[in-house]
């Protein structure tokens, strides 16, 4: 009987049969976990029971299959069995949903209907982009975002990088600088809220505006109301939270510069200056465009700090939160899918770069 078990094609109808019935076990775990009146507890332990052990069943019944084809296409096809969960993830959750708002963006497409309206096929919604004024309001503030962040943070993240190496507590120093990575988007932004804001009555518990008041005997101001400057003031909170993130790059970039090319430099007498602008920056250079292109990427996203800190309002809008405000506030889906799209379009070929300089360099 235990013969018979282990026979290769007894083997194979039991991986087949796994195989059927864990996707009706996936199948069935995906209604279940949907339903509103399950206890936590239990859809928790459902959840990590199909996660853990049902993923082990998936390759465990997929690898046997693999094991009955022969040699050479089983060499071939062994490695694809183990990324395809992640490729079909990938597919469902990130494939799919970029095609369908590529499609959506096309149509007038509004909250209510059960799809897009016909005989709208078109260009209305890009149109619509551009000739809106209060939109386009928001492509000027992404380029300002866009030149500003990546240039100051960039720039105060290398000089911090290069001064703080020569002191004697660099550890504590870059430490602080770093800290406000720790924080969220969103955290960062009620901190600043609290440095900006401007109290109708009584007291101003708002720092600015404290040291205005007490200090100086000047009048409060409502530095989220003051245009364009505002701007400014919400792009001092981003370059705030990337320094770090640059400082901590570029440090190992610049611990990286030979020490022998740098003595070289003070012999034939350049000065530290001199040596900064011409040894250091074109040795690390692939480095800070790696590290400009990332903060460019996180900039063209920016979202969370516009929208807590003034909701787009008082000319400070961004794509991303037109992006918001046209889908989930507005419920036009046509048109919030249509700045989707062009968000996509001016980061991709920022990413491309990215990739293609990684791949260099290997």
């Amino acid at each position: 009987m235990l013969e018979f078990f282990s026979k290769p094609l007894v083997r194979l109808i039991t991986s087949i049969l796994i195989l059927i019935g864990l996707v009706g076990v996936f199948y069935w775990s995906v209604l279940f976990m949907r339903s509103q009146d399950a206890p936590r507890i239990v859809l928790a332990a459902v959840s990590l029971i199909v996660g853990v052990v049902g993923i082990w069943a998936l390759y465990l019944s997929v690898d046997n299959l693999v094991d009955a084809l022969p040699t050479r296409p089983r060499d071939i096809i062994r490695p694809y069995v183990f990324i395809a969960p992640a490729l079909t993830v990938m597919s469902v959750y990130l494939l799919y949903p970029g095609i369908r708002t590529i499609w959506v963006s096309f149509f007038e497409y509004r909250r209510g209907r059960g799809g897009p309206t016909p005989g709208t096929f078109g260009l209305d919604n890009y149109i619509s982009l551009f000739t809106d004024s209060s939109i386009l309001i928001s492509f000027r503030n992404n380029l300002l975002w866009l030149i500003l962040v990546p240039m100051f943070a960039v720039s105060i993240g290398l000089i911090v990088a290069v001064l703080v190496d020569r002191i004697k507590w660099e550890k504590y120093a870059k430490s602080l600088i770093f800290l406000p990575m720790a924080i969220s988007f969103v955290g960062a932004s009620i901190i600043w809220r609290f440095i900006y804001y401007r109290a109708p009555f009584g007291a101003q518990i708002g720092l600015l505006n404290a040291i205005r008041v007490n200090l100086l005997g000047l009048d409060p101001v409502g530095f989220l109301r003051i245009q364009p400057w505002n701007n400014l003031f919400l792009i001092v909170i981003m370059i705030w939270l990337q320094t770090g993130f640059a400082m901590v790059i570029l440090s190992s970039a610049v611990k990286g510069v030979p020490s022998s090319l740098l003595e070289a430099a003070r012999i034939d007498g350049a000065g530290e200056f001199r040596i900064f602008f011409q040894v250091i920056i074109p040795y690390i250079g692939p480095t800070i465009l790696t590290v400009t292109t990332t903060i460019t990427i996180l900039v063209l996203k920016v979202f969370d700090v516009v929208y807590v800190m003034t909701s787009g309002n008082f000319d400070t809008n961004v794509i991303a939160n037109v992006m918001y405000q046209q889908m989930f506030v507005q419920g036009n889906f046509g048109r919030g899918s249509a700045a989707a799209v062009l968000l996509f379009v001016a980061v991709l070929p920022i990413m491309i770069h990215n990739i293609r300089s990684m791949e260099a360099r290997r």
